[in-house]
């Protein structure tokens, strides 16, 4: 076969082949639902840091405030790191979530989201 590639467009009666074929074929519309899913990432991201941010931009007030050495490697080993923990799994889900919406918008179910 010396043809021209066909490309497969989704039947119209099934919008999450419809929605493949968009993005694959990268139209404007499939460019808008990766952009979409591209935002919510960075918005978790951006929360994530929000969240982070803040205590250790406080946190050597709070050293200077405390001068006791002790109590402050005692913060900075054993308390950083449940709030780290906490942070990291808060983001990982977020973005598993966001993936798995992007995933049903593709493939033509409802998310529920509003």
């Amino acid at each position: 076969m010396t043809g021209e590639p066909r490309t497969v467009h989704g039947a119209p009666g099934l919008p999450g082949l419809r929605t493949q074929g968009e993005i694959d074929e990268q139209t404007p519309l499939g460019a808008a639902y990766v952009r979409s899913l591209m935002r919510g990432q960075l918005r978790a991201a951006a929360a994530a840091f929000a969240v982070l941010a803040l205590p250790v931009a406080v946190l050597p007030l709070f050293f200077g405030a405390l001068r006791n050495p002790a109590v402050e490697w005692l913060v900075l080993g054993v308390g950083c790191y449940p709030f780290l923990v906490l942070i990291a799994w808060w983001y990982v889900r977020r973005a598993e979530r966001n993936e798995r919406d992007f995933a049903d918008l593709v493939r033509g179910r409802d998310t529920g989201a509003p």
